[in-house]
């Protein structure tokens, strides 16, 4: 991911000044992750998706690799962060799939809540607990989730994911293309201020 984030703002001609300004991402964070000095967030994924003017799955693949069937095998799952990572740690699925309206990744949320910052971003957000209990941290109330419970919501309202219990739980995440495109296409046909 570290290089398509500086080619697609290069290809662009944006500087990272620029590129951190459409985003909301400090110049100096970028360019950590331009760097690979750092693992971005999937909402600052979002955002510099957004301010590219591209799909959320092309920071993860490069368009001549996408195709219309995709079958991502559990042993094939690209770690997208470290698995000594001790925040939230993410698995990209479908990456290789064509155009779509939805980004899929398996997510194995922290233990602790501790100081852990909120998050939102452009769409709308499904979770689905395949393993383990979690919990759905918004600033008004924290929801439980069970193994086979879901939540969707517009991923605009500040959120969070932390695990119950001992062990990391197994979240299947989907996060949506902007839900304000006209034709459903992420991002949207017009363009950003």
């Amino acid at each position: 991911m570290i290089n398509r984030v500086r080619r697609l703002r290069k290809e662009r001609l944006m500087t990272l000044e620029a590129l951190a300004e459409r985003s909301g991402v400090t110049k100096s964070y970028l360019s950590k992750v331009e760097r690979g000095q750092s693992v971005p967030s999937i909402a600052v994924c979002a955002s510099l998706a957004k301010a590219l003017e591209v799909p959320l799955d092309s920071l993860f693949a490069d368009a001549d690799e996408l195709s219309e069937v995709t079958v991502t095998r559990a042993a094939e799952r690209q770690a997208l962060t470290s698995p000594d990572e001790p925040g939230t740690r993410y698995e990209g699925m479908a990456l290789g799939a064509g155009a779509k309206g939805m980004t899929p990744f398996m997510l194995y949320p922290p233990l602790d809540d501790g100081p852990a910052a909120f998050r939102d971003h452009p769409g709308e957000e499904f979770v689905f607990v395949h393993a383990g209990r979690v919990e759905l941290v918004l600033p008004s109330r924290a929801i439980t989730l069970d193994p086979g419970d879901c939540a969707y919501f517009k991923a605009t309202t500040p959120h969070r994911l932390r695990s119950l219990g001992t062990t990391r739980a197994t979240v299947l995440l989907l996060v949506s293309s902007d839900y304000g495109a006209p034709d459903g296409a992420w991002p949207p046909h017009s363009r950003l201020p």
